[in-house]
């Protein structure tokens, strides 16, 4: 994998070059080009590492085994697969979901790992990687709730939803009225106290939430229309270590590792 990143980088550099030489010789009477900074493909070859921001605490794709083990999780075997065929060191920046794209904004991390849903929004604002999750959202309230069977049906009700998920969006545009919270633990919380009629979430979540806690008092009543696809997030511009990142994912999908990385955390391929 080395070598297909090299060459992608010596074909970045030549570009590069190229541009300088043309922009020299069009200001050969006076003053020079101002020097490049470098790709994102550059910086991260230079570097020799990876850097991603995820949360840490959004089980089962970016969490600690047990509340204080190693970071694991899918969000987390994927890209970690995905600097490796690389040739990159990863290194983790674990962020609160709604100060991660700050975070990314800041270049504290090259890439946000974290279940960011593709959006219209999201592609005006930032690079995305070709999706490497797909899953239905899903409308889930109280196990003896009898007012809720569909979409529809939030309109007038209260949602609990993170503030920049696309789940927020949607619960929205079904007419709720959506208290904010950090993610899924809270919203769930909110849930199951009562405190809100329902949450629209990710299934995956869900399917995982119902494994480590089988007799909770909760049940999915409907499913979105259209599948969430989630990607990574980079900086606008990055298309070079995009273009890398999504060669890297077409070789996972290909030799089966994420397939076999979803069967670990779902039992199911999610990874298409």
């Amino acid at each position: 994998m080395k070598s297909r990143l090299t060459q992608v980088l010596a074909a970045t550099v030549a570009a590069g070059l190229a541009i300088t030489l043309s922009a020299c010789s069009a200001d050969a009477g006076g003053g020079s080009a101002k020097e490049s900074s470098g790709s994102a493909l550059e910086r991260v070859t230079e570097a020799g590492e990876l850097v991603v921001g995820t949360e840490g605490t959004y089980k089962p794709f970016s969490y600690h085994e047990g509340g204080a083990g190693d970071l694991t999780g899918y969000d987390v075997d994927v890209v970690t697969a995905v600097a490796d065929k690389l040739g990159l060191d990863v290194t983790f920046e674990e962020t609160q979901w709604d100060g991660i794209f700050a975070g990314l904004d800041a270049g504290r991390f090259d890439i946000i790992a974290n279940q960011v849903s593709i959006n219209p929004e999201r592609e005006k604002q930032y690079t995305l990687s070709d999706p490497y999750t797909v899953s239905p959202g899903v409308v889930i309230v109280a196990e003896d709730n009898t007012d809720i069977t569909s979409l529809a049906d939030l309109s007038g009700k209260t949602t609990a939803q993170s503030l920049t998920s696309n789940w927020y969006a949607v619960a929205e545009g079904a007419g709720a009225t959506v208290e904010g919270v950090e993610g899924w633990a809270q919203a769930i919380e909110l849930l199951e106290q009562g405190r809100v009629d329902a949450t629209v979430n990710d299934k995956l979540t869900y399917i995982d939430y119902l494994d480590g806690k089988p007799d909770a008092k909760i049940k999915v009543v409907a499913e979105t229309e259209e599948a969430s696809r989630s990607a990574f997030a980079l900086k606008k511009g990055s298309d070079d270590l995009a273009e890398a990142i999504n060669e890297a994912l077409a070789e996972l999908s290909a030799d089966g590792t994420l397939a076999t990385i979803s069967e670990k955390y779902f039992g199911q391929d999610v990874s298409k």
